[in-house]
Formats: C-alpha cells, sequence, structure tokens
C-alpha cells in the first residue's frame, strides 16, 4: 500500500529536485529544510507541517474553527483539514520522542544513572549547546553509534564546515535518524518505503521510493513502495527474470544506477507514465557481501550528477533497506493487499485513451457495509485538479478528502453516490467546481460526465479555460450569424466541416461531407454556370472567390446561400487545401426585393445592351470573310486564314486581317487589333481595313501605307488606336517586304526553326498625328511559312508577352501537311485566357512556276536574272 494522500496534500512545498543542486556541495534544498523549534522537542521531521495562515478578514488562527464567512461545508472541511495538521504533528511527536528515549537510554549506560537524571541531563546539555534535545539527541546517537549513518553524517557535516548553517546540518542529520528509527520500528518493508520517502528522501525532492525484493531465481518482487498509486504498485508486484527494468540494472550493476531522465532510455519502471521525464536511481541495497534487494527511488525532473556526500547518503539509505529485506520476507500473492478490482484495472487504461481529465471511482465502506465515501484509484495523464494540485496528491485519496466541497452546492459527491446507485448516467455543462486550499475556496467551471462501469464510477470533467470560452464564443456567433465553415485537404481528400455546415445543409453530422466539386450536385440546376465560375476561380486561377446559390436540402427545402473560399498554397504556389465558409442568407428578404427592383429597372437597360452586342456581331460578320474559306489564288503560293472570335459576346473586339492580290501583282498580307471593344471598336476596324484596301492600289510600299492608315486612326476614326502589320510578298521574286504598327512580329517557319522576324520601328497607329514607318525585307525559300497573327493567340494574365511568344514557336515547328491543319494546330495548343479575338494569316511558298505555270529550276532563275 502506499502513503496516503493526505500527507502530501497538507504538507508544505517540498524543495527542488536533486538535478538543481550545485556541483560543489551539498544541495541548498537538503540544508534549507524546514527545521524543528528551538524550543519544541516534538516537532521532528523535515516535512512537518506548519499551519498556514488564515485568510484576511477571518479574523482566526490556524488552530481555530474556521470563521463564520465559509459556508458550512466549507467550515467542516476546514476543520478535517485543522485535524489532520494535528495528527501529523503528534505523529512526528512521537518520532521525535522515540530517538529521545533512545539518547536517553544512551546516558543511562555511560553515566550509569536513572532515566530521569539522564533525562535532566540531556536537557542540561542541549541548553547549554544552543540546540534543541531533539538535535543534541541525534548527535549522542551518532557519536555512540559510529555506524555506517554515522559516517555518512559525520562526512556531510564536515563537507558544509564553516559555512555558518548549523541549524541546517543538525536538520539532515535529525532527518536521517528519524528515517533510521521509522525504519527499524517499521513492522514490514512498506512501512519502510513511507518513512524513507517522508523524512529522507522527501526533502530531497523524490516523490516516489520502491523496495525490490531480490528472488533466488533472478525476479523482483516489490517489497514495499511509497508515491504511487495503489493500481499502479498492484501491477508492478512481480517481475520475473531477465526482464529488463531500471531495478534490474541497480541489481546488476555494483555502484548503482543512475538515470538522468527516464524518456531517454527505453527501460520500463513503476510509474513511469506518471514521471515521464523524471530521473531515477536504483541501487543495490545489501550487507554483508549480499543483495537483498533495490532500492528505486524516482525523481520528477531531470537528475545531475550529485556530489559525493549526497551518494554515500543515498547508499547509505540503501544499506538500511538491506536489513529490513534481510529480516523480513515479501508478502506472497495471498498475503498482499488487494489491487484493484478487475473491472477497475480496464476502466483505467480506458481513462488513460482519453482527452479529458478522468479520475477512476471504487466505493470505500464502512464497519457496518454501507457507503461512506469513493477511492480516487485513478487519476489520468491529462488530469488537471481545479485548486493546481499535482496528481500524486490525489491518486489514491478519498473523494470527500480530496475535495470536501463536492458534498456543497454542486452536489457532485450526491450525483456519483445516484449514478453508482442507479447505473444512470449524468451529463451537466458549465458545473460549478469549488476546491479548498489553504481555507480559501477556489471556483472553476467544467463540463462534467459521470458513467458507472461494473462496480466503479468514471468521473470525467472539462475544466472550462479561455481557449474553450473564445471557442464556444465563435460557436454561438456561427450559430447566430447562420455561418458554417469548411476546410478540404486536396492531397488527402479529407473535409473538416464544423457543427452548423451539417445543420445548414440539413444533413446529420454522421453522414459524410459534401466537397466542393460536387457542389453542383446540391445546388439548383440554373445556379450550374455560377457554381462553375466560382470553382474555376478557386481552383484554376487560385483566387479566393465567392459565389451566391440556391441550396437544395435534402428535406425538401431550398436555402439561399452564399460561399466564400480561398485556396491554401504551398511553397511552389500549388493548391493543397480549401478553406472557407457557408452563410444561409435567405432570412435576408430585403435583399431579395431589393434585386428584384434593381433586375426591373435594369430589363430595358440589358436589353438595349443584347441589341447593341447582336448588331456589333452582325457588322463583324459582315465585313469579315469567311476564314475556312481560301481568300485568294496565287501560284505557287498557299494561303489560308483563321478567325475566332471571343467567347463572350459582350468582348467583340476589333481584330481584323486581309489577304489580297493587288493589280500590280504583288499580295498584301496584314492583320490588325483596333484597342477596347464594342460596338466602336467593329466600326473603328471596319473603317482601317478598307482603308488599307484602297490605299494599297496606290502601289506604295508598306511603310508608306501604314503611314497613310496612321493619318486616317488619328484624324477620321475619333483618334482610336490600334496596332497592324502589313507586308507585300513579290511571287515572282519570292520577297517579302514588310512594316509594323506597335504589333507583334510574324513568325518564319523553316524546316524544324521557328524565329520571329527581326523587329522594327513602327508607333502603333492613331498615337499622333503623322509618323513614319521602317520597312523589312525578306526571302522566302520553298517550303517557308510566314505567320501573322493578333495577341489574342498568346496573351495570358500570369505570364509575360516572351514566355507566352516562346510557347507559340515551340508549337509552330511542327509543320503539318498542309497550311491549314498547321493554323488550325496553333488555334488548339494556344493557352491564351484573355478571351479576346483571334485573327492568324499564314502563306507557305511553294516551287517557283513559269508564265505557263511550269516549275522553274534555280538555274532558269538565275538566267532571268542575268539577262534583267
Amino acid at each position: 500500500m502506499s502513503r496516503p494522500p493526505y500527507e502530501d496534500a497538507a504538507s508544505p512545498e517540498r524543495p527542488a529536485p536533486l538535478g538543481d543542486a550545485p556541483s560543489d556541495g551539498p544541495p541548498d534544498d537538503v540544508l534549507a529544510a524546514d527545521g524543528p523549534p528551538a524550543d519544541a522537542v516534538s516537532v521532528t521531521a523535515a516535512d512537518t507541517p506548519v499551519a498556514a495562515p488564515p485568510p484576511a478578514g477571518t479574523g482566526g488562527t490556524a488552530g481555530s474553527e474556521p470563521s463564520g464567512d465559509l459556508s458550512p461545508v466549507g467550515r467542516l472541511a476546514a476543520t478535517v483539514e485543522r485535524l489532520r495538521r494535528e495528527v501529523r504533528a503528534a505523529q512526528a511527536e512521537a518520532e521525535g520522542r522515540a530517538l529521545v528515549e533512545l539518547a536517553k537510554g544512551v546516558l543511562v549506560e555511560r553515566l550509569g544513572c536513572g532515566p530521569a537524571a539522564a533525562a535532566r541531563h540531556l536537557t542540561e546539555l542541549a541548553e547549554q549547546a544552543g540546540v534543541t534535545p531533539l538535535e543534541l539527541a541525534v548527535d549522542v546517537i551518532n557519536q555512540s553509534a559510529q555506524d555506517r549513518l554515522s559516517e555518512v553524517t559525520l562526512g556531510f557535516l564536515d563537507t558544509v564546515a564553516g559555512r555558518a548553517r548549523a541549524a541546517e546540518d543538525a536538520e539532515a542529520a535529525v532527518r536521517l535518524r528519524t528515517a533510521e528509527s521509522g525504519a527499524l520500528a517499521a513492522q514490514d518493508t512498506q512501512a519502510v518505503a513511507d518513512s524513507l520517502l517522508q523524512h529522507a528522501l522527501g526533502p530531497l525532492g523524490a516523490v516516489a521510493v520502491a523496495i525490490w525484493a531480490a528472488g533466488p531465481d533472478g525476479s523482483l518482487t516489490l517489497a514495499g513502495s511509497a508515491g504511487f498509486a495503489p493500481g499502479e504498485s498492484a501491477r508492478w508486484h512481480y517481475v520475473p527474470p531477465d526482464v529488463a527494468t531500471v531495478a534490474r540494472r541497480g541489481l546488476t550493476e555494483r555502484t548503482g544506477h543512475w538515470v538522468e531522465s527516464l524518456a531517454r532510455t527505453s527501460l520500463p519502471s513503476i510509474g513511469r507514465h506518471l514521471f515521464p521525464d523524471g530521473g531515477r536511481v536504483a541501487l543495490p541495497a545489501g550487507t554483508g557481501g549480499r543483495v537483498h534487494g533495490v532500492l528505486e527511488i524516482v525523481w520528477p525532473a531531470p537528475l545531475v550528477p550529485q556530489p559525493p556526500q549526497v551518494v554515500r547518503q543515498v547508499e547509505a539509505l540503501a544499506e538500511l533497506c538491506a536489513h529490513t529485506l534481510e529480516t523480513s520476507r515479501p508478502p506472497q500473492a495471498s498475503e498482499r493487499p488487494p489491487g484493484p478490482l478487475p473491472d477497475a484495472t480496464e476502466l483505467m487504461d480506458l481513462a488513460e485513451g482519453l482527452h479529458d481529465p478522468a479520475l477512476v471511482l471504487v466505493p470505500h465502506l464502512d464497519s457496518a457495509g454501507g457507503l461512506a465515501d469513493f477511492r480516487i484509484q485513478h487519476v489520468n495523464s491529462r488530469f488537471l485538479d481545479p485548486a493546481g494540485r499535482p496528481r500524486a496528491v490525489v491518486n489514491g485519496a478519498l473523494l470527500l478528502e480530496a475535495y470536501p466541497m463536492a458534498a456543497g452546492e454542486s452536489e457532485l459527491f450526491q450525483r456519483v453516490e445516484r449514478v453508482y446507485a442507479t447505473g444512470e448516467p449524468f451529463r451537466a455543462r458549465r458545473m460549478g467546481l469549488t476546491a479548498l486550499v489553504d481555507e480559501v475556496a477556489l471556483a472553476a467551471t467544467a463540463d462534467i460526465s459521470i458513467s458507472r462501469h461494473g462496480s466503479c464510477v468514471l468521473l470525467i470533467w472539462r475544466i472550462e479555460d479561455e481557449t474553450a470560452r473564445l471557442a464556444s464564443l465563435l460557436q454561438n456567433a456561427q450559430r447566430l450569424g447562420r455561418i458554417g465553415g469548411f476546410e478540404e485537404n486536396l492531397l488527402t481528400g479529407e473535409i473538416t466541416w464544423n457543427g452548423q455546415m451539417f445543420a445548414l445543409y440539413g444533413r446529420p453530422e454522421s453522414s459524410a461531407p459534401v466537397p466542393l466539386e460536387r457542389l453542383a450536385a446540391h445546388a439548383h440546376p440554373d445556379d450550374a454556370v455560377t457554381i462553375g465560375r466560382f470553382l474555376r476561380t478557386l481552383l484554376h486561377h487560385r483566387r479566393p472567390a465567392s459565389a451566391a446559390f440556391r441550396l437544395q436540402r435534402p428535406d425538401g427545402v431550398t436555402r439561399h446561400m452564399r460561399v466564400v473560399a480561398e485556396p491554401v498554397l504551398d511553397a511552389d504556389d500549388r493548391p493543397v487545401a480549401l478553406r472557407g465558409a457557408y452563410q444561409d442568407i435567405s432570412s435576408q428578404h430585403w435583399t431579395e426585393v431589393a434585386l428584384a427592383a434593381t433586375r426591373d429597372q435594369l430589363a430595358h437597360t440589358e436589353q438595349q445592351a443584347h441589341e447593341r452586342n447582336r448588331l456589333t456581331l452582325q457588322l463583324q460578320h459582315a465585313i469579315m470573310p469567311p476564314a475556312h474559306n481560301t481568300p485568294l489564288e496565287v501560284p505557287g503560293l498557299q494561303v489560308a486564314v483563321r478567325y475566332r472570335p471571343a467567347e463572350e459576346e459582350q468582348l467583340v473586339g476589333g481584330d481584323w486581317y486581309d489577304a489580297v492580290r493587288l493589280p500590280s501583282g504583288l499580295v498584301m498580307l496584314c492583320v490588325g487589333d483596333v484597342a477596347g471593344h464594342g460596338i466602336e471598336a467593329a466600326t473603328s476596324m471596319v473603317v482601317l481595313r478598307n482603308a488599307l484596301r484602297g490605299l494599297a492600289v496606290t502601289g506604295a510600299g508598306p511603310g508608306q501605307l501604314l503611314s497613310w492608315l496612321n493619318m486616317v486612326a488619328h484624324h477620321l476614326t475619333g483618334a482610336v488606336t490600334a496596332t497592324a502589320v502589313c507586308g507585300l510578298y513579290d511571287p515572282a521574286r519570292g520577297t517579302l517586304r514588310w512594316a509594323r504598327a506597335g504589333h507583334l512580329p510574324p513568325v518564319l517557319v523553316n524546316g524544324e526553326a521557328a524565329v520571329p522576324l527581326p523587329l522594327v520601328k513602327g508607333l502603333l497607329l492613331g498615337a499622333v498625328p503623322e509618323t513614319r514607318y521602317e520597312e523589312g525585307e525578306l526571302d522566302l525559300a520553298a517550303g517557308d511559312t510566314l505567320l501573322m497573327y493578333t495577341d489574342g493567340l498568346i496573351e495570358r494574365r500570369d505570364r509575360s508577352v516572351e514566355e507566352s511568344l516562346s510557347h507559340l514557336l515551340s508549337t509552330a515547328r511542327t509543320v503539318p501537311p498542309t497550311l491549314d491543319q498547321q493554323l488550325d494546330r496553333l488555334l488548339v495548343h494556344s493557352r491564351s485566357d484573355t478571351d479576346d479575338d483571334t485573327c492568324i494569316v499564314g502563306i507557305r511558298v511553294g516551287p517557283r512556276t513559269s508564265d505557263d505555270g511550269e516549275p522553274r529550276d534555280e538555274e532558269s532563275r538565275a538566267g532571268d536574272s542575268l539577262h534583267a
């Protein structure tokens, strides 16, 4: 059995663990432990409790009855606490009296006097030395015994000599002798473990101790322990041979096994889950060259190397355990105190898997067999005490001892009693809990769950903190605003909805969430386009988006919803998740009415815009020649054109092209793009296209033609601006003269190479009243292909013109058998995303022909040149 937890609950704060001690001397916590007062023999142990001062305003003392300010249950709890301290003080007085009586016996033997004279002599010597009779008694015992404990004590005192710490030095000696006295007076090894932890190891910062008895077959039996829960001690009552544990290492290593932190080793040990990061020391307990067992000491924090005097002190305690193990035998299975019931063991394992603080309670019966209280059999690793006490203080205590206020206004104890009696579980939200700490009531709010499992009761509470309060506030805000949040993992497909999302969709929380890509299946069919645009913006363009739609729920109710979402991108700008929110906007009737009125007012304007777009399209289709008809036939030359209008009618632009054979026999090729969209752009396109065709009959070069066309654009079209490229091809010579006005240069495809023509200077049309345009000249060989196009073929919002042009050149290098197939291929592989018009004019040069239509070779061409 372990030490009663109420002894820890009332004891003063222990010093820091040994890991905080300096390396050049004894730890300060050993020398600074609370010692007995100079005028009282009854105070013996270093951890003897001192009554806490009464709260301000009570007017009472530590030993008086509590103030009337507390409730009746609070006064009862304070009285119980005071009586518990008095009992512990009486126990400490009895232990100190045993040491004084032992010192009297030494004086009777040495001085040959009676007990009364020895007592009087001891008191006189204490007054002359300026110490308490207890401290003098320990000094007499040390001088008389001359045993291992005396050597450790004297060595310890010699180390700290000259530091003006006489009281602290005497305190260490008192602690060691008190521990020895308790161990020698103990009836079994369990009492030895309690005495060692209380008097010697507790002041050093240790929180638990285990004494193992070694069997002849190499097994280990837990002979006594303190600081562990009863269930933990019951599970570790026997360790078979050849099982590697911390205690096993201490048994095999003669100098002991010192573990800085248990988390850094893979060795199992008793209480590992209670103190996973703490230090451990396992020392062999032997006398006369024979090892009888192991002393294992547990610290809650990592352990640093200790000074030699502390090591010798711990070794002396191990030798003291060896004397006890030598004269006593470990309890057999039939004699061992009963451990937890089987259902309690299973419930303890269940409690460890919970994410909330949980207590496993077993009934505590009185002598008549009636239910008196509940024993806290186990507290899980998530346990949080409302008063901030450690788990070891609460574990193993009675429920009313640990929480006397549970019988107060909260009626927590009555709830536990009813659940245990009827088996009906109890649930409560935001229930008040009150803990009494030093006669001060500390209140907390928690969610409570109580359920019976076999003969045990599981008590779960979730104390409300700031995070939980803010989460509750957010949940209420979402409920009032009818807003639900979601998050989708695009890599794993996992979808997370909050509870409000299921309510908005009218689906049970046990159903699977609906992914965004299937949103159209749950919406009104007329909203498919809106949802599709929303998903394209979110997934393809990777931008935040929102949309309003009508949600059709499984219960037949249609709700007006608004969804807002954004993509979560990784370091490479790739979407990895989507997160957003839905909001039910059905209750906003005034918004629907306002939208309906607005639609009525805009109906006429929309009809006018539709008619305007229709007329623009008719004008554009009337002026532009059919794209798939061959515009002209020239011997030795293939000519093809393509025109792709904008996807949206309101984006009708001013892109145009022309390919015509002039009276001089030359072929004029041109494409252009008027800035803007709509009917103005379309009419300006008609003016420029017809003006260029009329000016071309003058026989002027392409540079002069663009200069005249610039004057037309500036003066005769309302100062529109446009880009254009114009070329004159001579079929007889195979040469092309060309000029550009702010337009992209043509592309020449020769074999497997595709390159843009070198840029020539030329300002866009309509920018200034007059300007000149440079010309370029190019010889085209048989098989060469020349491409003229507008920016609607390559322009993208997320890429530069150079990157888009590079993609066009890579696509144009593949030359299909016919020129029409090549232009179609350019349209198919276009990556443009601006929804603009696109025009393409292409020519492919064939073999030269004579006037009678026969092919001409290179020699005949050279002869013609010579003849000329």
